[in-house]
């Protein structure tokens, strides 16, 4: 791949889809910060909070399939072009709305909207990049795309101050509306001719893949349960356990923003460098697994040390999805890639509203003393979350080496696929190899 067409692709393909993810994720963290005034001004609970921001998880998890097979047939650039006008709708209903039930709804339609938001630039990162460039592009992705969390932080708290949370979500509105009409006139189109080989290239060949069900476990309850609690349930946490105020608790969100943008960008590298030494992403993702459920253990058991530490680490689990697509990157061919990376992002925001709502839910079994739930309530709801995180680890772990020959035949007939599939070149002479 030429220089100059390697930028061209880059501003052609790489940024507009970056933007997209930017969007998504600003919109996904978002109610962390503005909980207290959808709280104040429409009289929400702990569990109805929990169900309007979880909300955006299901309608997520139940889109990704169905995203995947309509980036396999149609393209990332249609697909999310339109999907990302969807967001757009939701964005301007949330914003003029008034009680639970439109703000439900409106919460469910930016859900939907921006729900092909990472997989349809995973699938355009395939279809025009080099394959041995996959991780490394797949972290600038994460880490571009979760600049939208360090937004949701400081930056948004200033603009707070002068104009409400209604005014913000109009403006989220036009940008995301500008955005879906960017990446359709921008993007250009890029087909994949199947491969020739004795496996269909069907969404049944992915879940019948027994490497995908021994990682995504784990893939999905780690990264789950990371933007579960950074999208929503540290601000309650900081508040209510560690007593900050709200000039503190937006310098925690914003360090943790950060630190999660970083931690997509060394999560692709990592993958990329050990890849090329031979080390599979599978021992990356297992590492990160365990320092996430020993931070939450130091959350949980109150060791101490500085709140801000641990609290990093869970937000460098959430960028965890690096890791989880590149391994599913080696598993499955190109024609392959949207509904398999979709099935994973099933569970992994599927997962996301379980603990999302089920935190909630648990939190209100125990009285609130002058608006704050006891350190026991979080114990017990991040600790149930901790607990299947180790069996998922348990899990993914013990069946390695009892599973190995039926995976090596399956990485065998993967790796041809990949190798057979033929990436047509491009309409247009503009992006160059």
């Amino acid at each position: 791949m030429q220089i100059s067409g390697a930028w061209r692709l880059t501003a052609r393909v790489f940024l507009p889809f970056a933007a997209g993810y930017y969007l998504s994720y600003l919109f996904r963290t978002i109610n962390a910060l503005i909980a207290s005034h959808l709280s104040s001004d429409t009289g929400l609970g702990s569990a109805d909070l929990g169900l309007l921001t979880s909300v955006y998880f299901l309608v997520f998890a139940a889109a990704q399939i169905p995203a995947g097979i309509l980036l396999d047939r149609f393209g990332p650039r249609r697909v999310q072009s339109v999907m990302l006008l969807l967001a757009a709708v939701g964005a301007g209903v949330f914003a003029v709305s008034t009680s639970f039930l439109p703000l439900l709804i409106a919460r469910a339609m930016i859900g939907l909207g921006v729900a092909a938001a990472l997989t349809a630039g995973l699938k355009s990162i395939i279809l025009w990049f080099p394959r041995e460039r996959v991780a490394l592009l797949n972290g600038y992705m994460v880490m571009l795309g979760s600049l939208g969390a360090v937004t949701a932080t400081a930056p948004v708290e200033h603009l707070l101050a002068w104009m409400g949370w209604r005014q913000l979500f109009e403006i989220l509105a036009v940008a995301t509306g500008a955005t879906a009409i960017l990446i359709y006139v921008v993007v250009p189109e890029r087909r994949v001719v199947p491969s020739i080989a004795s496996t269909p290239a069907t969404l049944g060949s992915v879940f019948d893949d027994r490497r995908f069900w021994r990682m995504a476990p784990l893939s999905a309850t780690c990264i789950g349960s990371a933007w579960s609690l950074q999208g929503l349930w540290a601000s309650p946490w900081l508040i209510d356990v560690e007593g900050l105020d709200r000039e503190s608790l937006v310098r925690h969100l914003f360090i943790m923003s950060i630190v999660l943008s970083c931690g997509a960008w060394s999560f692709g590298t990592t993958v990329h460098h050990i890849k090329r030494r031979g080390v599979g992403a599978e021992t990356v993702l297992a590492t990160g697994a365990l320092l996430f459920v020993a931070a939450e253990l130091a959350l949980i058991l109150r060791v101490p040390l500085p709140s801000i530490l641990p609290w990093s680490v869970v937000a460098i689990a959430g960028t965890a999805t690096v890791v989880s697509f590149a391994v599913i990157a080696d598993y499955f061919p190109p024609e392959l890639a949207g509904r398999a990376n979709g099935a994973l992002n099933v569970l992994h925001f599927g997962w996301a509203f379980l603990a999302q709502y089920a935190t909630g839910l648990i939190l209100e079994q125990w009285s609130a003393n002058d608006g704050h739930r006891p350190l026991q309530a979080y114990q017990v709801a991040f600790g149930l979350n901790v607990a299947l995180q180790i069996a998922a680890l348990v899990w993914f772990a013990l069946p390695r080496r009892r599973s190995k020959p039926a995976d090596d035949s399956c990485a065998q007939e993967s790796v041809g696929l990949y190798e057979d599939s033929v990436i047509l070149p491009p309409a247009d002479d503009d992006a160059e190899w």
